[in-house]
């Protein structure tokens, strides 16, 4: 049975590229493509909502979907561990699904997994991020999962050594990690997990260089996972085994073989 998807924001960056995939899909449909001008009631009828809006946007979207008894895949930025706290127990309640996606690229996915591995090594830590300057928010929804990995990694170690962080040139930050948002033109998205002890550092980079190859792989598997899904569901790593175990992420199946093409991720150590 082909599954019915409402994609909200379906018009912008992002929301192309999951259009492409689902358009490419025998296991899903798109019945509505909700914009800006768009009402909420729009999503009636869908078996799954699509949500890769804007922050503002995005909560109201998720509220319309479980008041209906809709599953739904976010894949908007903005949503933070407190953000997602708020809309847990209105999934609960109300017997649904929610995935939530901060990044649909597995380079991304393991980059991040990779920084929270070698975090209760490092006392300094600190989270560069680019991106194209039409991005609306910051930091991006990537850079504050990763922060957020990392704290939950250093529960023994203890919190990330900060300095000066009353200055507000050093940064946002979250769970304790400092985080800089770069927004530039010539770039898609870039992020650095810089981790720093006595005599030595480690590199985390990460770079998407064609987010539609890069991204596509991760947005089938989100797909399938949130039409049957039951409760909140976050980040790639919680759907796929990449092999590197996270606090808090449950064991998820292997991701199929071959090679996920878009990205280039690496770790380098000075």
């Amino acid at each position: 049975m082909t599954t019915r998807v409402a994609l909200v924001g379906g018009t912008g960056k992002l929301g192309a590229i999951i259009a492409g995939v689902i358009d490419g899909s025998d296991d899903f449909e798109t019945v509505a493509v909700l914009g800006s001008a768009s009402d909420l009631s729009e999503i009636d009828g869908a078996d799954l909502v699509v949500d890769a809006s804007t922050p503002a946007v995005s909560i109201d979207v998720a509220r319309a979907a479980i008041e209906r008894g809709i599953n739904l895949l976010v894949g908007t930025s903005g949503w933070s561990a407190e953000r997602i706290a708020l809309v847990r127990p209105l999934v609960e309640a109300a017997g649904t699904g929610a995935v939530f996606i901060p990044n649909f690229s597995l380079g991304s996915v393991l980059g991040s997994a990779l920084a929270a591995a070698a975090a209760p090594f490092f006392p300094s830590i600190e989270i560069v991020e680019t991106h194209r300057e039409t991005k609306v928010d910051s930091p991006s929804g990537t850079a504050v999962r990763t922060a957020e990995l990392i704290a939950a990694a250093r529960t023994e170690a203890g919190p990330v050594a900060a300095a000066h962080v009353d200055q507000r040139a050093r940064g946002q930050q979250v769970a304790g990690v400092q985080i800089h948002s770069l927004r530039r033109p010539g770039v898609v998205a870039r992020q650095e997990t810089i981790l720093s002890g006595p005599g030595e550092s480690l590199a985390v980079v990460h770079d998407t260089v064609d987010p539609a190859a890069a991204y596509a792989p991760g947005i089938r598997v989100a797909l399938l996972a949130a039409r049957d899904t039951r409760g909140v569901t976050v980040g790639l790593d919680s759907l796929i085994d990449i092999g590197i175990r996270t606090p808090g992420t449950p064991a998820a199946p292997p991701v199929a073989e071959g090679d996920v093409p878009g990205q280039v991720a690496r770790a380098t150590g000075a």
